[in-house]
């Protein structure tokens, strides 16, 4: 009979427990400040997510596109990217097909992490693309050459400006454990 007891008030505080707590939880969700409030900054985050991610996209695929297309022409119109002057040799064309077989991939595989949307994938190559935009506006500015130097800046400070909004946006969204 005793444990009967027992176990009935322990059923009778687990019950009053969860009333107590449902309560709270419907007190809160009704107030102005409480669901509505965290339900309104979870979408506003959620559209900044969604609004950095497109930017971030929008950006690499333009970033690793032109890099693929610049380094293909070089292929079969090495006399756009060597030097006013040069005259296009055989090594041109092997440096070409160097850089084509870096950036080929590259844009593939960015291409695939913005149609997976696969965010930390995107952070990564587009970060990647970045770096080589920088890289080549130092050869750019290594062959004095302004077109060269100024285009890839651009883009590269462009990239890593979406990278940086994209990280920012995923941090502050990320749920708290």
């Amino acid at each position: 009979m005793c444990i009967f007891a027992k176990v009935n008030r322990d059923l009778y505080t687990a019950d009053n427990d969860l009333l107590s707590l449902c309560s709270r939880l419907y007190n809160w969700w009704k107030r102005p400040e409480g669901w509505g409030v965290w339900h309104r900054d979870q979408k506003a985050k959620s559209m900044t997510t969604i609004s950095a991610m497109r930017l971030a996209s929008l950006v690499t695929a333009i970033n690793v596109l032109v890099a693929s297309g610049f380094s293909i022409a070089a292929i079969f119109r090495p006399e756009a990217v060597v030097p006013a002057g040069s005259i296009p040799t055989q090594a041109s064309l092997l440096l070409a097909m160097y850089a084509a077989a870096r950036t080929i991939p590259l844009a593939l595989f960015a291409l695939a992490a913005i149609y997976k949307r696969a965010t930390s994938a995107l952070l990564i190559l587009g970060t990647l693309a970045g770096a080589v935009q920088l890289l080549d506006a130092g050869i750019g500015l290594f062959q004095h050459d302004l077109g060269k130097f100024a285009g890839p800046l651009f883009i590269a400070v462009l990239q890593f400006f979406a990278v940086y909004l994209l990280h920012r946006s995923v941090r502050t969204s990320a749920p708290l454990l």
